[in-house]
């Protein structure tokens, strides 16, 4: 059954956004045929298509992360704003006609069921008529056609990681097109056609490496195809689409990341940045000889003054709430730096409240934030930490009972945390309350490939030289020692998961991988905490219980849609303007 209100929504979406891109005339018409004919307008019409990329970061309801749904961390809005994302997520409230992630006021690409096919739909309509526009240089024409390509590739995998297979349209829909006749194909089919369009996009010789020039910023590049292409393979290898265990796939997979790092590090084009921590203190300088060669796509806009305030610590002036916190599952997700080795080994219980320390990582109990990998300091504010600001005053975070910024178990409250830690990464110290980040949320980086490379490797020939030295070059720019040799394969696979959850911590990877890996169950049941008591100089620290969340999510590996296997795509020729 189609959703007609969905439809007219799409619709209007879709016809507004034309025309504020192609400044059309005062009578509201302008055909399609008026736009290819004009080479402005057709570059506005490519505009469109960029469009449909989502916001992403910080900019779910309300001025929050995706992080806050997942095990990393605990959104303290949870008790005190009802119609916060992660408030109605943990209560199982989503069902095939409701996604808590899309609550709250509209934001660009909240709704990324629409936007995504939105994208999808503009993509066809621009390549239907490329090939006769008026374009001067037929190299842009080219480029131009690659790119399209590669927006269509990415529509589709963001689109499929959600909702499972779409049905494959590669052409815009005539006026008398039987939207009932569209079945879902094979997810295979899905990446097959997503890997096909990355692979037109790498092989156009138009389409840059990366991009050079600062009026360009934003656009696609060669880069952002290998990106997708790599993430599409490990996502089809994996068990939640593999349940078979394909090892075929996983070849695939590892074919692809490493032809992608082979072809991304050649000359040094990409590498990793060298400071962890900094490298999310700002967005990637446009030229030919950048100093960040690590970020492959950013958004082109994210900084906003709201995240210094909506993301802060009590003691810090201005501060409007918490925002997202990290858990206890986080902090002891990360390794010893003397040894290299895991400081907690899992759970004896079903409340995570008795670790199983591992004895030969150097890991004390008693000084449990001593030691760790630097990406922990360089993401977790945590009891004892400093941060400074622009001005050179240092603080010390006090998350003890009584301290500054001191634990608040329960709500209402949402200026303390509910963990006992704070969200260090993304904080640039240099900043006063209110400023502008300069940051911008990176889509796709270069330690992504890597990782992706490992794990797909190890999956189809074990832990082979080359998945050792993909990982290790991740964990040698955090500063951390290689990962002992001789590990098994399954050994090899808990250390690959790790290293992704605390290198792409918060970066929107954990929400997908916990499901493409379907381990669900294991890990977004509840999150704990860390009571710190202070006695004199010394302090105690205790675990609890902070979140219980519904077991519902196990069935939603993916997200339920409102239809069945008919239907399934807004039906744009719908309510649509009679000027298009």
């Amino acid at each position: 059954m189609k959703n007609k209100f969905l439809y007219l929504l799409i619709c209007t979406v879709f016809v507004l956004s034309c025309d504020e891109a192609l400044d059309i005339t005062p009578d509201g018409r302008l055909t399609l045929e008026d736009v290819f004919q004009d080479e402005n307008h057709t570059e506005a019409y490519l505009n469109t298509v960029y469009s449909s990329i989502p916001s992403y970061s910080y900019y779910y309801h309300f001025f929050t992360f995706l992080a806050g749904v997942t095990d990393e961390c605990q959104d303290a809005d949870v008790g005190n704003n009802p119609g916060n994302i992660a408030n109605i997520w943990i209560t199982g409230s989503m069902t095939p006609s409701f996604n808590p992630l899309e609550n709250g006021p509209g934001g660009h690409g909240k709704n990324h069921y629409n936007t995504f096919w939105t994208g999808i739909r503009n993509a066809n309509v621009f390549l239907a008529n490329v090939e006769t526009a008026t374009i001067t240089n037929e190299k842009d024409r080219e480029r131009y056609i690659a790119e399209t390509k590669l927006l269509r590739a990415f529509y589709y995998l963001e689109l499929i990681k959600q909702y499972g297979p779409m049905p494959i349209v590669d052409e815009p829909f005539s006026p008398a097109f039987d939207y009932t006749s569209l079945i879902r194909p094979t997810f295979q089919e899905c990446i097959d056609f997503i890997v096909k369009d990355c692979d037109d996009a790498i092989a156009s010789p138009n389409l840059p490496i990366r991009i050079t020039l600062e009026p360009e910023r934003g656009r696609f590049s060669k880069a952002v195809a290998h990106a997708v292409k790599s993430q599409a393979l490990l996502y089809n290898a994996s068990p939640l689409w593999n349940p078979e265990n394909n090892i075929a796939k996983w070849q695939e997979a590892a074919t692809g990341s490493k032809a992608a790092l082979d072809a991304l590090t050649k000359n040094g084009e990409y590498q990793l940045f060298s400071n962890y921590e900094e490298y999310f203190f700002s967005r990637s300088d446009v030229n030919p000889s950048p100093r960040d060669r690590e970020t492959i796509f950013e958004r082109k806009t994210n900084g906003h003054p709201s995240f210094r305030n909506t993301n802060a610590l009590p003691s810090m002036p201005g501060q409007n709430k918490v925002g997202i916190t990290p858990t206890q599952e986080l902090v002891d997700s990360y390794d010893m730096l003397a040894t290299g080795e895991p400081a907690i080994l899992g759970y004896n219980d079903e409340d995570h409240l008795e670790p199983i320390i591992n004895t030969e990582s150097g890991y004390d109990p008693a000084n449990p934030y001593e030691g760790r990998d630097p990406r922990f300091y360089a993401t977790v504010w945590y009891n004892g930490a400093l941060y400074d600001n622009i001005a050179g005053r240092i603080h010390t975070v006090e998350t003890f009972v009584g301290g500054a910024d001191a634990l608040k178990k329960t709500p209402p409250n949402k200026k303390n945390t509910h963990t006992g830690y704070y969200l260090r990464k993304f904080h640039d110290p240099k900043l006063q309350n209110r400023q502008n980040a300069q940051s911008r949320w990176k889509k796709y980086r270069l330690a992504e490939i890597y990782l992706n490379y490992a794990e797909a490797e190890n999956e189809a020939n074990g832990p082979t030289v080359e998945a050792y030295n993909a990982i290790n070059k991740v964990r040698e720019r955090a500063g951390m020692p290689n990962l002992k040799a001789g590990l098994s394969q399954d050994e090899f696979r808990k250390r690959i998961r790790n290293e992704r959850r605390v290198e792409l911590v918060i970066e929107e990877h954990r929400f997908w991988d916990v499901r493409r890996w379907k381990i669900l169950d294991q890990t977004d049941k509840l999150v704990t905490g860390m009571e710190v008591i202070k006695n004199g100089t010394d302090f105690k620290y205790e675990r609890f219980v902070t979140e219980r969340r519904n077991a519902w999510q196990e069935k939603f590996l993916i997200f339920p849609i409102p239809i069945k296997d008919t239907s399934i795509i807004p039906d744009f020729n719908s309510n649509q303007n009679p000027g298009w």
